[in-house]
């Protein structure tokens, strides 16, 4: 994505976008290195994408809270404390000589990485004028796949290469770093002064767009403590090939969007990217040889569902109250990250029983009714009056 395009928002939006792309690289750096960390120190398969398990875990219970928090003490606050508590995770983690340690702490940073993605989507969602709003989101949602592309590519290398403990430490200076360029960013407080009664839960209506988020996190579950396992198994030279294309599709689709499907609303395009999420999916668990298929995979179904993702966060900013919005997104993570934890646990159990083919092609058909679920989206009742 061109600086020129970013700064169009404003400079704001510019630094929002790189705290957010490099809070990406951070987390899916971690993800595939962990596991392959934890083999190392003697971890079975299923034991060694319990560190995801547990991450999803409490960052989809801190969505839950750091989404109406946001909404409550401002997103700027929020993300202050939350990145320097991320820092000095990646700076235990370089020490830890124990398994269980790393299960241990993975909830907690997961819990401070909820706020992380939360105040930063719910904060630039807020700030962006009503008739920008999908132009300046799908922007914002660059950021997400350039991380995803670039965290485990940088860190499947560096792994045999540097070592751990060094990947950990470079990491926590990098969101040091971040620390002190959110502090001095203007903006991100709350605007209002009355007080709120009780803790602002999302609408009820957002039950239908967090259940479609689940149904496709459950099936995303496996794919980045797996992913790059498998490759290493087969011997392919390039291992973390899958998550790299993975990325690189989100970010294809995004360009293809800005071309196709302008005028479209996100609700009307979900059940096409489902659909190609779905066929991403199939390809991995049915086609043939490896690191082919772990490249076509990769692309087709980072495209669909990098997408979904962002066209069901717009979907849901757009049409949330504006009290709600930090809970309304906070709602959409936890449904993901709870997907998540439990993709990468069941599904992980089922690769070390059957192999990693029948846990892409279980994946798979956790797609199918978000599909159809997803016929059912558009605008509620509650929103519109």
């Amino acid at each position: 994505m061109r600086t020129s395009s970013l700064r169009a928002f404003g400079p704001s939006f510019v630094a929002l976008w790189w705290f957010y792309f490099l809070s990406f690289v951070a987390g899916f750096l971690l993800f595939p290195v962990v596991p392959l960390h934890l083999r190392d120190l003697g971890a079975a398969i299923a034991e060694s994408g319990r560190f995801q398990s547990a991450f999803w875990i409490g960052s989809g219970l801190g969505c839950l809270i750091s989404g109406p928090l946001g909404d409550r003490v401002g997103q700027r606050p929020l993300l202050i404390w939350s990145t320097l508590a991320a820092a000095g995770f990646f700076a235990t983690y370089a020490f830890l000589p124990v398994r269980w340690a790393f299960f241990l702490l993975a909830p907690l940073h997961g819990l401070m990485w909820s706020a992380l993605r939360t105040g930063a989507l719910a904060w630039v969602g807020g700030s962006l004028a009503l008739e920008r709003r999908s132009e300046g989101l799908a922007l914002f949602g660059m950021a997400a796949p350039a991380g995803v592309a670039i965290g485990p590519l940088v860190g499947v290398w560096l792994y045999p290469r540097v070592g751990f403990r060094v990947i950990c430490l470079t990491f926590t200076v990098v969101l040091l770093g971040l620390f002190a360029m959110i502090r001095k960013l203007p903006g991100g407080e709350r605007v209002d002064t009355e007080p709120r009664p009780g803790f602002g839960w999302p609408e009820s209506w957002v039950l239908l767009p967090a259940l479609i988020t689940f149904l496709l996190g459950f099936g995303d579950g496996p794919m980045a403590p797996y992913s790059a396992q498998e490759a290493r198994g087969l011997g392919l030279f390039w291992p973390s090939a899958y998550l790299t294309c993975f990325a690189l599709g989100m970010v294809g689709i995004r360009f293809l969007l800005g071309v196709l499907g302008r005028g479209l609303s996100p609700a009307r395009l979900i059940p096409v990217t489902l659909g190609l999420a779905l066929v991403g999916n199939t390809l991995l668990a049915a086609l043939p040889g490896g690191q082919v298929r772990h490249i076509v995979s990769g692309l087709t179904y980072g495209a669909g569902f990098g997408m979904t993702q962002t066209l069901m966060f717009t979907h849901v900013i757009s049409l949330a109250q504006g009290e709600r919005r930090g809970a309304a997104v906070g709602a959409l993570y936890f449904a993901f990250d709870a997907g998540v934890a439990l993709g990468s646990l069941g599904l992980g159990w089922v690769m070390q029983a059957a192999g990693f083919r029948w846990g892409w092609g279980v994946g798979a058909m956790l797609v199918v009714p978000a599909l159809l679920l997803s016929f059912r989206l558009g605008r509620p009742a509650p929103a519109a009056a």
